[in-house]
């Protein structure tokens, strides 16, 4: 017997828009405008879409985009876009993407940029920069031990500061004076020291033989009489030291104001501006120099030959280590005519060199200035004159062995500060 109301058997449907189900009250309250529509989702054959991938891609887009930085945010998006994903996740990889796109074009302009120290130095007529710590691996100069001027002993022991041990890289700028024959000579300096510095003695040292102090731009300024000039030190920073004897404070203050702009990777004077490019990539010294006066008979000599240089030449110089050390100087001349004559002396040069330190008794040879002149080569390029050589490391070490007199630092004078200014030596050349 079949109850009463019973209507047979109910069939559901797998389907789950066929089975009715309670009203949802929260979704029929909800206006169809507001409702958020549904986006189509394509995943990938390759499954499921992760940050991992995506990461993947982008360094498989790395690779692919070369040197421009520029090109790889376009392709990463796409991967983004193309990928399953919550709109907040994608937002949050897109602004790692972006985080990491100003740190690699960050860390690429600081590679391009001039050294820190260079950058410090303001205008002058020539840049000299030198980093002594891969100089210091080829030489191990600072293994020579000799005995020390008792000047440059009581900088030691006053400071704790040796520069064979603890300098790591000196910038030069150097000013032309007007007048060669004044009592500020022929050429002034601009200095900036970087290395392994005890501040507080070097300030107590400087203190101690300055005759006044300045301050300047948050900074200290010692003015250090020093051969009938004065010269101004003050410390950067914990590892940084600015020098300079210039005969007015201009240079020392400009120093101190680039150095509030010093995280600019292309700040510095106008000299490293227009030639710091054509300086070869990870030299560890190099030098930009420009004639701006006319020199006596035209030009310089040098074991009685003579090299014409013309007004307005600019001299480019490097050394590098490419499996060698290799030398390079190119001369920038206002003419190519000026670049031949250039060329042609210092192939002239160069030849007779070869002859003599080939055909000559070996007793007054030398095996690495022979070396050196044998793999000199000169080529003449338009207005340019480029010479490269290969440095023996045997002369390189030579040259810059430790010397056991430094004149040039500054010493205080029987406990007075600033007394006996014309016999007191400065910090710089």
């Amino acid at each position: 017997m079949i109850a009463a109301g019973y209507s047979g058997p109910k069939l559901w449907s797998w389907r789950r828009d066929l089975n009715p189900r309670p009203s949802d009250y929260k979704s029929d309250a909800l206006p169809a405008e507001l409702r958020q529509p549904e986006q189509p989702c394509s995943l990938p054959q390759i499954g499921r879409i992760t940050i991992a991938k995506v990461t993947t891609e982008s360094r498989r887009n790395a690779k692919t985009a070369g040197s421009n930085p520029g090109a790889i945010i376009p392709r990463l998006m796409r991967v983004v876009n193309r990928t399953c994903m919550p709109r907040r996740t994608k937002a949050t990889i897109i602004i790692v993407l972006l985080v990491l796109l100003v740190v690699a074009l960050a860390a690429y302009l600081r590679r391009k940029a001039p050294p820190e120290a260079a950058r410090l130095l303001p205008e002058s007529d020539c840049i000299l920069y030198f980093n002594l710590r891969p100089l210091r691996s080829y030489t191990h100069f600072d293994r020579s031990r000799v005995p020390h001027d008792p000047q440059y002993q009581a900088f030691i022991d006053a400071t704790g500061f040796e520069f064979e041990r603890d300098l790591d890289e000196v910038a030069f700028g150097l000013h032309r004076m007007p007048n060669p024959l004044g009592p500020n000579g022929a050429v002034a300096y601009s200095e900036v020291f970087l290395g392994h510095i005890d501040g507080k003695r070097l300030t107590r040292y400087f203190g101690s033989i300055a005759a006044q102090t300045e301050e300047y731009a948050g900074h200290t300024i010692y003015d250090i009489p020093s051969q009938g000039r004065t010269v101004r030190v003050a410390l950067l920073g914990y590892d940084m030291v600015a020098a300079s004897n210039t005969p007015t404070p201009e240079q020392i203050h400009s120093m101190l104001d680039r150095y509030r702009t010093s995280a600019l990777p292309f700040s510095g004077s106008s000299l490293l501006t227009d030639h710091y490019a054509e300086v070869p990539l990870l030299s560890v010294a190099w030098g930009i120099g420009k004639v701006n006066v006319p020199l006596k008979s035209d030009g310089i000599r040098i074991m009685g030959f003579h090299f014409p240089v013309a007004l307005d030449t600019t001299f480019i110089g490097s050394l590098r280590w490419a499996g060698a050390l290799r030398l390079r100087i190119e001369e920038i001349a206002p003419s190519e005519m000026a670049a031949t004559l250039s060329s042609d002396a210092l192939n002239t040069v160069v030849a007779i060199g070869r002859a003599a330190e080939n055909n000559l008794p070996s007793a007054m040879t030398n095996a690495d200035i022979r070396d050196l002149l044998n793999s000199t080569d000169i080529e003449h390029k338009k207005d340019r004159a480029v010479v490269t050589a290969t440095l023996p490391i045997a002369l390189l070490q030579k040259l810059v062995t430790a010397p056991n007199s430094l004149r040039s630092l500054p010493q205080p004078s029987n406990g007075q500060p600033g007394s006996q200014p014309g016999s007191q030596p400065g910090p710089g050349p």
